[in-house]
């Protein structure tokens, strides 16, 4: 899967999961730009400062990716992201701020790419990154559930009304192990036991989902608009099971 020759910008792509998608790309012979309020501590690519909330800022962006490589191949929509909140007690303006980030952004960056790449006679391709709380109930992160609900249906919208020229598709991605795992997960030990949940027994390391939204961006996905990949490790086993104590035995 080589992109050799194609620029790509990542949103969020400093740390984390973003970083992850970032090396990636660059070990794909891509032109790797991101954009962040914050740079990397240690960039390892171009970096443009950017709050993706807000239109003005995601417009000049692009602006800048164009006066610099004159055109944009792939946009890697990773930006996002929501603390810990009861839905009860969280403010309006708390979850319009989540949705807002995690909903709006995608599509008003998917938006200005969209009209750049509609224009290249190579077209472009657009990776939204969801994730599994958008598939099944997301108690204290409500909002962001909802957003990420919302990310699978926008990607499958906008993949109808931009075909043939730009290909819009999905990642739904599961826990994953980062600089930041124990503000999810806990400790160690809380790490161990939510990879015990995971069929494949660990979470996701950032590459691996990186290496997943390469594959959506180049050729050999050609035929590949409008999908929602799931990179979650075989999902999560049911709760019934651990609960039960009922002896299960093969059917003959």
């Amino acid at each position: 899967m080589q992109l050799s020759g194609s620029v790509v910008l990542v949103t969020g792509g400093t740390r984390g999961v973003g970083a992850g998608i970032t090396r990636a790309f660059l070990d794909a012979g891509a032109t790797v730009l991101t954009c962040a309020r914050r740079p990397a501590e240690q960039p390892v690519t171009a970096h443009l400062p950017c709050d993706v909330t807000q239109p003005e800022q995601v417009s000049a962006v692009v602006e800048q990716v164009l006066a610099r490589h004159g055109r944009l191949d792939v946009l890697v929509n990773n930006a996002g992201g929501a603390p810990h909140a009861l839905a009860a007690s969280a403010s309006p303006r708390f979850h319009a701020k989540v949705i807002g980030l995690n909903l709006v952004a995608p599509l008003n960056f998917a938006q200005a790419a969209n009209a750049v790449m509609q224009g290249q006679d190579s077209g472009g391709a657009i990776v939204m990154v969801g994730s599994v709380s958008g598939r099944r109930a997301s108690p204290g992160t409500a909002a962001y559930g909802a957003a990420k609900a919302g990310l699978d249906n926008l990607t499958a919208s906008l993949a109808v009304e931009w075909a043939p020229k730009v290909r819009v598709n999905s990642l739904a991605v599961g826990p994953v192990r980062t600089e930041l795992s124990h503000l999810h997960y806990g400790d160690e030990s809380g790490l161990a036991a939510v990879a015990r949940t995971i069929p494949l027994g660990r979470l996701a390391e950032p590459e691996d989902v990186g290496r997943c939204a390469v594959f959506l961006a180049s050729q050999q996905a050609s035929y590949v608009s409008g999908a929602t990949l799931a990179v979650h490790g075989g999902g999560e086993l049911p709760a019934f099971l651990a609960a039960s104590n009922a002896e299960h035995r093969e059917v003959p």
